[in-house]
């Protein structure tokens, strides 16, 4: 009989084996294992590892980190190191968890990121912390994804193809199956899904969901902008069909329901190229020689109803999207730019808020309800504008003498005569003089006034830029907004003071952080400006003077840019804390329901309450107010990207010309430069700087030559030339020329 062969034994030792254990109970700590499960988990099978397996779990039991809960199965000792925060991954790859209540971010290195991504909801487990060292942990489980689709440029080989993803901090690429490459060809920038992530795999799997077109076409990029954000560039059929189908006229029966004001004089001042105009405001003077003005707002809740597939599409974009070239509406064009737009000549429904009012201002009476109007006239801000500056002076004596008045029969805006009638340009002034006093009282009270240049473009039929002009905000812009934010803020002091209390939305502003309140100081220090941050009065009314102050200079855009960020961020909430940017107890969005959802939600709200209903429940309406908040930070995200591609599609052309700029940033990379002729931003590398070695002073916001002592200061005004104008990247690299001599 032939003997048999000794089966060789496995002594081979896992190193790191009870770590391993501990990372497999981690992961999923409320499932219990048995040796064999960890032993497949590891991907041994021999007797030799399962023993050790065994050993290393009696061992951990013994020591108290494991749990027996039944024969042979074991889980972690349930532990308070266990939290749930928001993944942070930066741009140079590192993790970081931060969580509600802990006052440190909680590092986490690659290794143990365990596919986590940047703006992922995940549970992280805390090691044990080393005397004096930051906490450290790991993840143990993804319990939501920021997002499962991703803008990238697609890479095709002869079996497979990935997405290379830029913009989201990702440290992985997304592998596609030839499969499900779609029509995508070599090079497309594209949307791609996530669909999973294998274990034991690098990189997720994901298809192509659509074909964006090639990097660097003007469509394609501006898609991708919208994509990349999840946001929407067109309405699915169904709900344009929908809205479509609506009987948008205006019908006897519902006219008796509201009060009727068509025969008041009203009309609309809104930007020379708007499409929809969903505010009015009226004018007529009272027997007692008080006022009767109106805030008339495009009443959208008459057509969009809660539970319908309209309401749904509304909620779900929450705002309508002002990229640099086009808008992507929150309602179909039959609401947006039709029934709910007071456009002139036409009858439209309407909610308003309606205001009896002294010459000093000051509010006497208020009425807030349905409404129906006719507005009289539209006019573009340049024209009412106009309409102000050559009376200027004299709006305070509007309806007394109007023998001495000059008010034109008709005026010039950019070579288009315009008729003007009395009535409405004497409106006009009256109201003009009334903003003032209460923008002056705002002011006063400790609102803090951003009149922030914004940047336009001029495009040429195919959306490319021929040239960058600023806009401004002047008097007749003040005009309109002061009459909204007292519509604004009447309509949340009504619902606020009722008693009992009111489930609302409210806008709600916090108080600035006192960090980025002495970050701020230190900076404008450079430039020659203090602030007085005593208290809250003293820190409003330095900020309005710095404000003030850095009025036409080189620094301006810069110092306006930082003190915005300084702000805390406004959002919407159930829970009212007040405004502090506008120093308002109570205050809302009424007035652009067709733009922001939150307005539709506010213009119900009010009706159920004049109708004396219940109130409604915070629970379900703090929800809604949460994705307003997101979906207006993501539509500012693309907002600001757009104008960031445009920016460098316009440098483009201008390579060869020579800029001044100002010095916007300094950092340990390089020098962030603004040009002061039309507010593009670039960088200029250190590693381009060829005259000497700089390094970076953190200290003075400044890069210091080595060997000639030369500085680039923040503030400072340099010449620049265009290194490299990257449209996908929407980055901007400049070559340093050198100081500017003025």
């Amino acid at each position: 009989m032939p003997k048999r062969k000794k089966r060789r034994r496995n002594n081979n030792k896992i190193e790191g084996l009870s770590n391993s254990i501990l990372a497999i109970l981690r992961k999923d700590h409320s499932k219990p294992f048995n040796y064999k499960q960890i032993a497949a988990k590891l991907g041994v099978d021999d007797p030799s590892s399962r023993n050790q397996i065994i050993k290393n779990l009696k061992a951990l039991q013994s020591k108290g980190e494991i749990q027996e809960i039944e024969r042979g199965k074991y889980i972690l000792t349930p532990s308070k190191n266990y939290h749930t925060g928001i993944m942070d991954i930066t741009g140079r790859g590192r993790g970081f968890v931060i969580v509600d209540g802990l006052e440190d971010d909680i590092k986490v290195s690659n290794k143990n990121l365990n596919k986590a991504l940047n703006g992922d909801t995940v549970e992280v487990y805390v090691f044990k912390r080393k005397r004096g060292g930051r906490m450290e942990g790991e993840v143990t489980k993804i319990i939501q994804r920021k997002r499962t689709e991703f803008v990238g440029t697609i890479q095709i080989s002869d079996k497979f193809a990935f997405v290379e993803c830029q913009g989201y901090s990702m440290y992985t690429d997304i592998f596609v199956p030839k499969s499900k490459i779609g029509a995508a060809e070599n090079g497309d920038k594209v949307l791609v899904k996530m669909e999973g992530w294998e274990a034991h795999s690098e990189s997720p799997l994901g298809s192509v969901i659509k074909v964006l077109g090639k990097p660097g076409e003007h469509n394609t990029e501006i898609h991708a902008i919208l994509a990349q954000y999840g946001l929407p560039y067109e309405f699915p059929h169904e709900v344009e069909a929908y809205a479509n189908d609506l009987d948008t006229s205006i019908q006897a029966d519902e006219i008796k329901n509201r009060r009727d004001m068509r025969k008041t004089l009203t009309f609309t001042i809104d930007p020379k190229d708007a499409k929809d105009f969903d505010d009015a405001l009226s004018f007529e003077v009272l027997e007692n020689g008080n006022y009767e003005i109106g805030i008339h707002i495009a009443d959208v809740s008459h057509y969009v109803k809660p539970g319908t597939l309209l309401d749904d599409e509304a909620y779900e974009r929450a705002t309508s999207v002002y990229l640099v070239d086009r808008v992507v509406p929150m309602l179909p064009e039959i609401l947006s730019n039709n029934a709910c737009s007071l456009r002139p000549h036409e009858e439209k429904y309407t909610f308003s808020a309606v205001f009896e009012m002294n010459k000093k201002a000051e509010v006497i009476k208020k009425w807030f309800g349905r409404t129906v109007t006719y507005s009289d006239a539209r006019f573009a801000y340049e024209e009412a504008q106009q309409i102000i500056e050559l009376n200027e002076g004299k709006a305070s004596e509007a309806l007394k003498d109007t023998a001495n008045r000059t008010i034109p029969a008709n005026i010039s805006i950019t070579g288009i005569e315009y008729q003007v009638d009395q009535p409405i340009a004497e409106a006009i002034l009256e109201m003009d003089r009334m903003a003032k006093i209460l923008r002056k009282k705002r002011m006063h009270a400790g609102a803090i006034s951003f009149d922030k240049v914004e940047v336009k473009f001029i495009l040429d039929d195919n959306s490319n830029p021929e040239g960058v002009y600023f806009k401004e905000s002047k008097d007749a812009n003040k005009l309109i907004e002061e009459f909204m934010l007292l519509a604004n803020r009447s309509v949340a002091e009504f619902i606020g003071k009722q008693n009992p209390k009111k489930t609302f939305v409210y806008r709600v502003h916090d108080e600035p952080d006192d960090e980025k309140i002495a970050a701020l100081e230190n900076i404008i220090r450079q430039f020659g400006y203090k602030m007085d941050t005593r208290d809250r009065k003293t820190t409003a009314a330095s900020m309005n003077k710095l404000l003030k102050d850095v009025q036409g200079k080189k620094e301006q855009n810069m110092i306006d840019t930082i003190a915005i960020r300084t702000m805390s961020k406004a959002q919407y909430t159930v829970h009212n804390i007040g405004h502090y940017g506008l120093a308002f107890d109570y205050y809302t969005h009424f007035t652009s329901p067709i733009r922001r959802y939150p307005d539709v939600m506010v213009h119900r709200l009010l009706q159920r309450y004049l109708d004396k209903k219940d109130s409604a429940k915070d629970e379900v309406y703090e929800e809604k107010c949460g994705h307003s908040t997101e979906m207006e930070i993501l539509a500012t995200n693309a907002e600001r990207d757009s104008i960031k591609y445009m920016q460098v599609k316009y440098m483009q052309d201008h390579k060869d010309e020579e800029f001044v700029g100002v010095i916007s940033g300094v950092t340990e990379w390089g020098i962030y430069v603004e040009i002061i002729s039309n507010k593009c931003e670039g960088m200029v590398r250190l590693q381009d700087l060829n005259d000497d070695h700089y390094e970076f002073d953190k200290e003075n916001y400044a890069v210091v030559g080595q060997r000639t002592k030369n500085a680039y200061v923040l503030g400072d005004e340099v010449n620049v030339k265009v290194k490299n104008a990257d449209l996908v990247k929407k980055h901007l690299d400049f070559i340093m020329l050198g100081h500017h001599d003025a």
